[in-house]
Order: structure tokens, then sequence, then C-alpha cells
């Protein structure tokens, strides 16, 4: 199926971690034209990605640098027709949320929620400027939330309400981008645990694996890439033209029940597939 990415303009936020990789990664194969953004690895991204890509960095919390980041964009390709809202952070360290510090509270709210509501904000911003595309290939916002915003997670509350805050930015821009853009779209991905660099540490505990996946009827942990073609269909102006304010869960089955006992979980076969 075409996708009809081809020369699309496709900014995509925390480009440089597992998730961001993969995106970008699966964008370039669908022959898009690639923003990237980075915050402190933007020298690595720079040098895996600069003679392919429009490759800038910016400070996701702060606004004033995620509108010039925009403005790059907009200059360097003349417009920007998707984006994908993938830049996040979480705190490995387990604290309830009496024990967690303002510090480390405030550092995820405003990389997570802010920094996702600052790049819708850019992103309509430029539209606005730029108007829609004449050949009615509507913009595209895609958020990368989780499933933590939906059940809660235990040890990080932060998270898990800066993930939840994703749901105002969906329900109500979706409603916002028709008036610059008539088939403008917004939806969001919803992942699950994702073997990426950020969770490895976590997920290489024992016993973590057979307690994540005890909720999923699929008993495997989702691939980065598993998330990157989610956000294809989702922001393809011909897979998901009629899609908009839908939330796509990427989590196994996940519905936050027991469905194995953690005997029944081979946490090595788990690690195995992953390989495959």
């Amino acid at each position: 199926m075409d996708l009809a990415l081809k020369d699309k303009v496709v900014l995509v936020t925390g480009a440089s971690g597992g998730i961001g990789a993969a995106l970008a990664e699966a964008f370039a194969a669908e022959g898009a034209q690639l923003v990237l953004h980075a915050g402190s690895k933007f020298a690595e991204l720079d040098r895996a990605w600069g003679k392919r890509a429009l490759v800038v960095q910016a400070e996701i919390s702060d606004c004033a640098s995620v509108e010039r980041m925009f403005a790059a964009a907009a200059a360097h390709y003349g417009r920007v027709d998707s984006v994908i809202a993938n830049a996040g952070r979480w705190t490995p360290e387990f604290a309830l949320v009496h024990q967690a510090s303002e510090a480390r509270i405030r550092s995820i709210l405003e990389t997570n929620l802010l920094g996702t509501l600052w790049t819708a904000r850019a992103f309509l911003g430029t539209l606005a400027k730029t108007g829609p595309r004449a050949d009615g290939h509507g913009a595209s916002l895609v958020l990368i939330g989780s499933t933590a915003g939906r059940f809660g997670e235990k040890g990080h509350a932060e998270y898990a309400v800066s993930k939840a805050g994703l749901y105002g930015i969906l329900h109500s821009i979706k409603n916002e981008i028709v008036a610059l853009d008539p088939f403008g779209r917004v939806n969001m991905i919803e992942p699950g645990w994702t073997v990426t660099r950020m969770a490895r540490p976590a997920l290489e505990q024992p016993g973590v694996i057979a307690a994540v996946v005890r909720t999923m009827p699929l008993r495997q942990l989702a691939r980065a890439e598993d998330i990157a073609r989610a956000a294809l269909f989702l922001s393809s102006p011909g897979a998901a033209r009629h899609v908009s304010g839908q939330v796509l869960t990427v989590a196994g089955g996940m519905e936050g029940r027991v469905q194995w006992e953690t005997r029944e979980v081979d946490e090595a076969a788990v690690r195995a597939r992953l390989s495959q």
C-alpha cells in the first residue's frame, strides 16, 4: 500500500532515543523529508543523520526553543506536514509520590506534558502561516503517550500524570487543527513496555519481564519498530485519512488485569523473541 508519505515533511521530536530512531528509519524508508530533533544528544544524532535529514537542537520544555525549531524546519523545507511528538523522559528510580523530589516531578511534567503542548502549539502556528497542502493531504500530529497515562504507574506518578495529560491535548487540538487545515488530524499512540535504551535497565532486573507481561495476552515486549509502524499508519493521508482523535494502544492487549501467573512466563523466551 502507498502510504502517501513520499516527500512529506515529517518532524520527529526525541529522534535520538530508541523509539525516535525507529521512527526516523521508518519514515525515511517511505521517502519522507525528515526534520529530526534532539536535545543533549544532538551531536550523536547529527553524526548519524546529518547527511540525510535536517537535524535540529531544541530544549523541548522551552516554548521559544521549540518555536525556533519549527521556524528552521519551515525555512528549510517550506512547510511541515506531519509531526511525531515523541520526546519524553522517564526516571528509572522508583519513588512514591511523597518521596519524589519537586525537581523530579517538575522535570518530567515540563518535558513530557508541556513539551508536547509546545510542540503542538508550534506546529499549528507553522500551519497557520503556510496553509494546508493543495493536494488535500491533511496535516497530521501524532502524540506518543503511554499505557501509564491510562492505568497509572506506581512509583512513577509524575510520569503517569504527564502522559495522562496528553488526552487533553489530543481531544482539544483535533478540533482546532481543522480550522487551519480542513483535513488535519491528531491521534495518539499509547505504547506499553517497549525495549529501548531508556527502559532496558529496568527490564534487565530479574522478574520484571514476568511482572510486565502478566497483564498482556501476548507474552512479549514491544520493539521500537512496533511503535514506528503504528506512527506510519496514523500519519498516512492515504491509510488513515479519516482517523482523528483516536488512541492506538500498542501493548500486546494489555487491559489492566492479570492474564498469566508469573510462573507461567518464560523470561528467557521473551528475551529471545526480541532478536527474531
